[in-house]
């Protein structure tokens, strides 16, 4: 298909919940992971896997969690009602949307299992006083920047999945059942999953995406100022 360029893909990489079981050729799949690992990670560890799921049982035990997780999520969604920026009928799609894939997740061609190797810290010992005094803190830090090491890659898969002409999105109902997941893929204990993404060619359309206006959800020098426009 004809290139698109990178601000057409932001503009209308949405997320797509139904997708066609026709499988993804080779190459192009190696395309999407090429541009995973092209992405920025703390430190340039470069500390992340994926686990490309395309085996029909492995998909269908991996669907029947995320299933089983859906449930939990579902009640919260449903207890938490609609977000005030979405009209009623799109909060009524979002939902039917989620709810379609909730029941059929494992029939996308592929689950791609977005992972992170934990980083663990330096001995105490090894560190200057200063440090080994706020260690506590270095760890909560270590925990929240987990995310950038990670979460950048799956962003380039969503860019990628739409310039390819492919379908997909973030989703982490499957954490809800972490060990599950883990015990399913065989994955060692350092390692944990920060998105489970079903990726094929959408049997609905592209974008565009809407969003918030700047004004809302844009500070200028101080939170009490809003970004004017």
């Amino acid at each position: 298909m004809a290139e698109i360029g990178l601000f057409e893909a932001m503009h209308s990489a949405r997320a797509l919940r139904r997708l066609k079981p026709d499988p993804i050729p080779e190459e192009v799949l190696a395309k999407v992971l090429d541009a995973a690992i092209r992405a920025p990670s703390a430190g340039n560890r470069q500390n992340w896997a994926f686990v490309v799921v395309r085996d029909p049982e492995q998909r269908r035990r991996l669907g029947a969690i995320y299933r089983k997780a859906a449930d939990i999520v579902g009640a919260i969604y449903a207890a938490r009602g609609r977000p005030s920026h979405m009209s009623e009928d799109e909060y009524r799609r979002l939902m039917s949307s989620g709810s379609h894939l909730w029941n059929h997740l494992a029939e996308a061609p592929v689950l791609l299992v977005a992972c992170l190797r934990r980083e663990v810290l330096p001995p105490a010992a090894a560190l200057p006083p200063a440090v080994q005094a706020r260690l506590e803190d270095e760890r909560e830090y270590v925990m929240r920047r987990a995310g950038a090491s990670i979460y950048p890659a799956v962003q380039n898969i969503i860019l990628a999945c739409r310039a390819l002409g492919l379908g997909t999105l973030i989703t982490t109902n499957h954490m809800l059942y972490e060990d599950e997941v883990k015990a399913l893929l065989e994955l060692p204990d350092d390692v944990q999953t920060y998105a489970l993404m079903p990726i094929g060619y959408p049997q609905g359309r592209f974008g565009p995406v809407t969003r918030r206006p700047l004004s809302e959800v844009v500070h200028l020098d101080r939170w009490s100022v809003p970004w004017p426009g």
